[in-house]
């Protein structure tokens, strides 16, 4: 089966309480009317949990801009825990690998006292000591990067990961969930395909199905210096096709979902700048500096987090107002957005989503 990536909708994993449908049906309805002021509270906070890493990957952005180490204050998610039995999801994700946070799994205890599903996107380094977390706190769906059905190949581009270390952490994680009879967690490798490894995509779905993930989800490589352009795959439509097209038979073959992204040409962004976005809406991210930002995916940082004033105020800042008002029309819409690199919502019929060389792609650190 192949799914794309998600725009309005999140992840349906157990149902949302008569709350939680609630605040999401008023959310959809205000983004059909787009709505600039809002009564619903967002359907997911993103946190980033710290924009640093464990890993040195070749195509990190990081390695492209200067990064000033930041860590997400516990003290913020205490401050939204009102809100944890109304949003559908809390992710845990951002620049850097969020488990390596001091206070990983006490984050996840306190998101487990609610409905609120969680989520989080791992390198893998360190699931060996959060198996017992994942099940304590009911972890409903986390994601795995990994960039080579092989040791070798993984190892090259995420410099210091393991695969094998992982894959023996996936396959007793599930071990564990199977044994128990339980849903959760639900389990996906990302692959950022690049030139270099697009030809080891089937293979990670072999070895997904092998270990009993769910899913792989490919994204395409954005290069953000020329050290990583050759890499890029914006001119290489056919083997992408072809590489796509033996996974996809595969994944059926196995029972694995593929989560593939539109090929050139075919994305139906058509001639816009990027699809229809809805994050300033669905999502409120907040950065391990401290900022609000619209997304992780802009450098655009709309302004600092604070505790003292209602979430509402925040909510509906004038800089939210305008970004909704702005982010789906051409001529309006931000710089950021106009190259939008967002792997669900930018255009992968246009080159600026593959290369986004020169360009300021990530926030300005130094203001924390």
């Amino acid at each position: 089966m192949i799914i794309r990536a998600k725009t309005k909708y999140l992840f349906q994993g157990r149902p949302l309480t008569p709350r939680q449908q609630e605040n999401s049906d008023r959310n959809l309805a205000e983004i059909q009317a787009g709505a600039t002021v809002l009564e619903s509270l967002p359907r997911r906070l993103v946190l980033e949990l710290t924009n640093a890493c464990n890993l040195n990957c070749v195509m990190c952005g990081r390695n492209a801009a200067q990064f000033k180490p930041t860590v997400f204050q516990m003290d913020w998610l205490r401050h939204f825990e009102p809100m944890l039995d109304t949003v559908e999801e809390v992710t845990l994700m951002g620049w850097g690998e969020p488990t390596i946070h001091p206070n990983f799994t006490d984050m996840l205890e306190l998101i487990h006292r609610h409905d609120a599903r969680t989520y989080f996107c791992t390198n893998g380094m360190r699931l060996g000591q959060l198996q017992k977390a994942i099940f304590d706190n009911h972890v409903d769906v986390f994601a795995v990067s990994v960039d080579g059905a092989t040791a070798e190949t993984n190892g090259r581009v995420r410099r210091g990961s393991d695969l094998d270390y992982i894959v023996k952490n996936l396959r007793e994680i599930k071990r564990i969930q199977h044994s128990q009879g339980l849903s959760y967690p639900y389990i996906n490798f990302v692959f950022c395909a690049m030139k270099s490894n697009l030809h080891e995509l089937p293979g990670l779905v072999r070895l997904a199905a092998d270990i009993g993930l769910e899913e792989v989800k490919a994204v395409y490589l954005t290069a953000f210096d020329q050290a990583m352009a050759g890499e890029s795959l914006w001119d290489c439509r056919s083997e992408v096709e072809e590489v796509f097209q033996e996974a996809a038979e595969l994944g059926g073959e196995l029972g694995v979902a593929l989560k593939l992204p539109h090929l050139q040409g075919e994305d139906p962004a058509g001639d816009a700048l990027h699809k229809d976005c809805f994050v300033a809406w669905r999502d409120f991210f907040l950065g391990s500096d401290g900022m609000v930002r619209p997304c992780m995916s802009t450098p655009v940082q709309f302004f600092p987090f604070t505790m003292d004033k209602p979430f509402e105020e925040l909510w509906n800042a004038p800089e939210f107002q305008q970004y909704r008002a702005a982010v789906n029309d051409r001529l309006k819409m931000d710089g950021p957005c106009r190259r939008c690199y967002q792997s669900s919502h930018c255009s992968w019929n246009r080159r600026e989503s593959f290369l986004q060389l020169e360009e300021t792609f990530s926030p300005d650190w130094s203001r924390a």
